[in-house]
């Protein structure tokens, strides 16, 4: 029988799997159905920008399924069910921080929209796999993140990767984008990776400082508020440029027909909500370091899909920076493997040198 701390072991466990899912889940369709609103017609970035946390009222489905968990834990344990199944009030400086957050979150997604909207998915892709080594020397800065020389390796191979495209920038370049519109997109996307970059480690902080209990119903009230601001910001940008007039006009006019126009709205909603759920879990159970590296493992699939189904090119620099992205993934993977079988070693000597003591 397992005892109390295997089984919430055990759980854990179980929410990181699911959370690496949806976080892979929506990193590997999210930029291609993105790509798609563009390439059949679209135009709108604050659009883009907008539909990536929109979907963040689908957060109070996993919240109110949380709640009901709760409150049959409470009656199951005879306790009194309103002191245990309200939401977690989050303190003033956690609701601060998922605000910036949320403010950061929108900056990025425009940034990102502008960059996706002139670069293929499988340059912009690889563009984005620098954010794994923003994310490393940010929380190496924030929550003083331990590197061993396989992460550090990581860091070097990805960060290579994305220089060889940067030495290649006009070979993969779509006709109707001029070279400084391009140029443009690839420093908007890098801006976009950089600023997620700092986000990550910035709510693995935020989770440090909390001074309450952090929960998993918790950091989905973080994610809510993050993702609510960060449609807000982009509300704003989209009545400036006057979106909201122009969305039935850009429907009808679509490649695809008025319907799947729609659809690929909605469904561009629900798979980067998925992303977002996936990453604030990842970043709770496992670390923000982790979420980077897993939001690299999507890159192969990304770019092979990319290429089948939009017909992109795919020239050598591609496929060194290819390379190099899956060498720094599995170099990561190899040197966490190794280190925790240290640590489990090391922690058997201890408990052995610990029962010797008379």
């Amino acid at each position: 029988m397992k005892t109390e701390s295997e089984s919430n072991t055990t759980w854990k466990k179980t929410f990181l799997v699911l959370n690496c899912i949806l976080l892979t889940l929506g990193n590997c369709c999210g930029p291609l159905i993105i790509r798609l609103y563009f390439i059949k017609g679209g135009k709108r970035i604050w659009l883009s920008s907008c539909i990536q946390t929109a979907g963040f009222p689908l957060t109070l489905i996993p919240l109110f399924v949380s709640y009901l968990h709760r409150r049959r834990w409470s009656a199951a344990n005879f306790t009194v069910a309103t002191s245990t199944t309200k939401l977690v009030l989050m303190k003033p400086w956690v609701f601060v921080a998922s605000t910036i957050i949320g403010i950061l979150t929108g900056l990025s997604n425009y940034l990102y929209g502008h960059g996706i909207s002139r670069l293929p998915v499988s340059t912009s892709s690889l563009i984005v796999a620098t954010q794994l080594a923003f994310t490393a020397g940010f929380a190496y800065l924030l929550v003083k993140q331990k590197f061993t020389a396989f992460s550090i390796n990581a860091v070097v191979l990805l960060t290579a990767g994305a220089a060889v495209l940067a030495l290649h920038t006009s070979g993969d370049r779509p006709e109707n984008v001029s070279k400084k519109e391009y140029a443009l997109g690839f420093v908007f996307t890098l801006g976009g990776a950089a600023l997620a970059g700092f986000m990550m480690p910035f709510l693995e902080f935020t989770y440090l400082k909390a001074k309450q209990t952090v929960t998993y119903t918790m950091i989905l009230e973080i994610q809510l508020v993050m993702c609510f601001f960060a449609t807000a910001f982009s509300i704003v940008g989209m009545i400036i440029n006057k979106d909201f007039q122009a969305i039935s006009k850009e429907a009808r006019q679509y490649e695809l027909g008025e319907t799947k126009y729609y659809l690929v709205l909605v469904g561009a909603i629900i798979l980067l909500q998925c992303f977002f759920v996936g990453i604030v879990g990842v970043i709770f159970y496992g670390s923000s370091l982790l979420s980077g590296v897993l939001c690299t493992v999507s890159l192969p699939i990304t770019e092979l899909l990319a290429v089948l189904l939009f017909d992109e090119k795919f020239q050598s620099e591609k496929g060194v920076a290819l390379f190099l992205s899956l060498w720094g993934f599995v170099s990561y993977f190899f040197g966490e493997r190794k280190q925790s079988k240290k640590n489990i070693h090391q922690t058997q000597e201890t408990e052995i040198a610990q029962a010797g003591d008379p």
